[in-house]
């Protein structure tokens, strides 16, 4: 399954990299993109390991804000 999740606050390269990397760090996130210009991240997963409220969490502990929940 693909979502697209829209993101507050990412600016940089490092926003991007901290983003990705705790989300494809989850079991069950396949691959996750983010889009600096549009302000999200895209998500490639696998519905059945892991639920969207985690991946918020996980965008969220790295000190952005989910716009989209």
């Amino acid at each position: 399954m693909e979502k697209t999740i829209q993101v507050e606050g990412m600016t940089c390269e490092h926003c991007k990299s901290a983003v990705e990397g705790a989300l494809n760090k989850l079991n069950g996130v396949n691959q996750a993109t983010v889009d600096l210009e549009q302000g999200n991240v895209t998500v490639t997963f696998d519905e059945n390991n892991i639920e969207i409220e985690q991946m918020n969490e996980a965008i969220e502990d790295q000190g952005y804000d989910v716009i989209n929940k």
